[in-house]
């Protein structure tokens, strides 16, 4: 692999390794200074000072930030002392330019070494300036912020989230056109909200392929959620000198608002006929979800508080996706929930879960709008729906154990994964599989049929080059619409669709386990293979006898307890393994009085002090002449339900003091327009996402969830502030 391009020297064979950080060059709009604590001296500056700020660069390198004028050095010096700045900080101050006293907006940010990276756009805008700057007063912003908001937030989908974005953006900011990108799981992104300008063509539903945004840009992306292009046609302001002093290295200006753009981006945006651009990234889970993308035929800047206001909308708009989503996720659960119901009924009272699991094909296959399903469970086959021959399952079954997953298998296209299956695409182009057991080939599978589709690209995805020429290469040249038809595939599966096979995997492995743990008690003859399939069992599982005492835990038990082996039978007391004995044996003896099921949460005791919490379901076994043979305990580790409890509470400890210091002393009653929507509008969204999903193991689910509505919540705080300290 070859070594990374210096920025400005990438082709497109080599562009997803370009080094667009390194740009040491800046948008012309406004100037960078690197300034040196604790002196704050003057080390690095862009070549526009002279433009900007009436000092020519070089002049100003040694010099004290005082130097400038105005309140800079007391705004600089202030923000400084206020933390790690690790993150850019908005500031606002005043120099003195030829003679007058100029403002300017911008950022602050610190870089290893003590080194403030000082960003500064002027807020007086030249008359003789083409450039069209956006910039709404703060009553006009707020409330057009605030109607956007209460449209995010009454979205009941992901689709009328992404409409409502880009009416308000466009609303707003007056971009020609602005559009919601999504991207796929392998990284192509599809426009699914526009709205724009009549006289353009719609853009909607088009696909660009990954390779159009690199890896690099992505990453970017994720660290800085807004960018603003003024000018395609702009020429850039170089740093001076070009190296950091006192490190022989480019300066690292992934989170500089002035960057220059690569020359590439820059020639594929002509190439679209696009001067300006906004963009604000949408994040999901720490991962890139989409963008919003924002495209002018004109140069065109935006005030800092108007950026403010995109970049606090997208967060809005990312909260309620997440909400969304995991909505979908809550449905899941109730699904499993009455599926497992009906499975457990049907082995009491047929003796058999397969039966009811498959006497109705439809609701098998309808809650992941699967066209067929094959169980393989102790060597049978048992099919639904439209399915391959049992042979060719058995060869798909094979190559599945074969591949590396964690449980749960998922292909929209077999045939380009294994070509050697390609005559299962007529009926299983799509598979996803989940395992049941970890000592057998035992799986529940789903299928798809192949479904040939016609994928619209922005241009032809496949980078031509130009002049016949394979050395000269461009950016892709036309965006006229290029379609293809894909064959040998299905329609993907979707996250809600995958949760739900995974969550009707777990539901099954349970029943299984209760079933096996049945018939290790009444069936001692076949003690030998059933202790085998218990004691790999996914959920820790006790077997009590009559009297209350433990006559087999599986391994999964014993992991929670923190031991090496299964405890030998007979053993001690069952009660003693809780923190509170006498509490299971009331509860172990109002099972036999009442003969019904217990659930409930306890703690397991283990040892010197320590304990786990879990929850605990106990079923009582009758013997044929109506006496208790047994009882078997199933268990749940709820450490994670725990962790999520707290991440809760200390979510809506950060709504209710993010909402307290929006309505606190010192607002006036107009500045106060926007808080209640913005702030009621996060409250919303986290109480739908944080809701209670299940109560199966779906807390190491929900705490990145909570954690990241959270951090959203803190963000909006921060931005909000912003958008009222900024507008004018």
């Amino acid at each position: 692999m070859s070594s990374s391009p210096a920025f400005g020297q990438a082709d497109l064979t080599n562009c997803e390794r370009e080094l667009i950080h390194l740009a040491a060059s800046v948008q012309p709009h406004g100037v960078l200074l690197a300034v040196q604590e604790p002196g704050f001296e003057i080390i690095q500056a862009s070549a526009n000072c002279a433009a900007l700020l009436g000092i020519p660069a070089a002049e100003l390198l040694q010099l004290p930030v005082a130097r400038l004028g105005g309140d800079i050095d007391r705004c600089l010096r202030r923000l400084a002392a206020q933390g790690a700045l690790a993150e850019p900080e908005a500031l606002r101050c005043r120099a003195q330019v030829a003679g007058r006293v100029c403002e300017f907006e911008g950022a602050m940010h610190r870089i290893p070494g003590n080194v403030l990276l000082v960003e500064l756009e002027p807020v007086d805008i030249d008359g003789g300036n083409v450039v069209e700057t956006v910039n709404l007063p703060s009553q006009k912003l707020l409330e057009l912020l605030g109607e956007a908001v209460q449209q995010v937030s009454s979205a009941s989908t992901v689709g009328t989230v992404a409409d409502a974005v880009v009416k308000a953006c466009r609303n707003m900011m007056g971009y020609d056109r602005v559009m919601v990108y999504k991207f796929d799981p392998d990284g192509h992104g599809k426009i699914i909200a526009e709205a724009r300008d009549p006289r353009l063509e719609s853009l909607l539903g088009h696909h660009y392929p990954s390779t159009d945004i690199p890896q690099r840009a992505r990453e970017l992306y994720l660290r800085m959620r807004l960018r603003v292009l003024v000018d395609v046609d702009y020429e850039a302001a170089p740093l001076v000198p070009r190296q950091l002093p006192g490190t022989h290295e480019d300066l690292d200006m992934s989170l500089c608002h002035l960057r220059s753009m690569s020359p590439l981006h820059l020639q594929y945006l002509k190439n679209m006929g696009v001067s300006a651009t906004l963009v604000v990234s949408l994040v999901r889970e720490g991962r890139l979800w989409g963008l919003i993308a924002c495209h002018h035929d004109a140069p065109r800047n935006l005030r800092f508080a108007v950026r403010a206001t995109a970049d606090l909308l997208a967060e809005v708009a990312s909260t309620r996706i997440a909400a969304i989503e995991n909505y979908a996720y809550a449905q899941v659960a109730i699904q499993v929930r009455r599926l497992e119901q009906r499975l457990v009924e049907a082995t009491s009272t047929e003796g058999d879960w397969r039966v009811a699991l498959f006497r109705n094909p439809r609701t098998l296959l309808q809650p992941l709008d699967a066209t067929g399903a094959a169980l393989f469970y102790e060597g049978e086959v048992l099919t639904a729906g439209e399915t391959p021959s049992t042979p060719e399952l058995r060869e798909l079954m094979r190559w599945i154990e074969s591949a590396p997953f964690d449980g749960l298998f998922h292909c929209a296209s077999v045939e380009r994964a294994n070509p050697s299956l390609d005559a299962l695409t007529p009926t299983a182009s799509g598979v996803v599989a989940v395992k049941l057991s970890a000592s057998r080939p035992d799986y529940l599978m789903w299928f798809r049929k192949e479904q040939l589709s016609t994928v619209t690209w922005a241009g032809d995805p496949t980078k031509p080059i130009v002049d016949n020429d394979p050395l000269k290469l461009s950016p892709r040249r036309s965006f006229a619409a290029w379609s293809e038809i894909v064959r040998g595939t299905a329609v993907p599966w979707s996250a809600s669709e995958l949760a739900l096979a995974r969550a009707l995997g777990a539901a099954l492995i349970d029943i299984i386990a209760q079933v096996n743990a049945v018939r290790l008690l009444i069936a001692e003859h076949q003690l030998a293979q059933i202790r085998a399939t218990v004691s790999e069992s996914n959920e820790p599982v006790v077997i009590a006898d009559a009297a209350g005492h433990t006559l087999f835990a599986n391994r999964c038990f014993s992991r929670l307890m923190g031991r090496t082996a299964e405890p030998t039978a007979p053993s001690a007391e069952t009660a003693t393994l809780f923190t509170k004995p006498e509490l299971v044996r009331k509860i172990l003896a109002s099972i036999a009085q009442e003969r019904r099921p217990w659930r409930g949460e306890l703690a397991l005791d283990l040892g010197h002090g320590a304990s786990v919490p879990v929850s605990l379901r106990a079923e009582l076994v009758p013997a044929r002449d109506g006496s208790v043979l047994g009882y078997f305990l199933i268990l749940a580790d709820l450490t994670d339900m725990q962790r999520a409890a707290l991440a809760r509470r200390h979510l809506e400890t950060s709504l209710s003091q993010a909402v307290a210091l929006q309505e606190g002393p010192g607002s006036g009653a107009g500045e106060d327009i926007g808080a209640h929507d913005v702030f009621g509008a996060i409250m919303s969204n986290a109480s739908l996402a944080a809701m209670d999903i299940t109560d199966g193991n779906m807390g190491s689910t929900v705490v990145p969830l909570l954690e990241e509505l959270e951090a959203s919540t803190r963000r909006a705080t921060a931005l909000y502030g912003r958008v009222k300290a900024f507008s004018g």
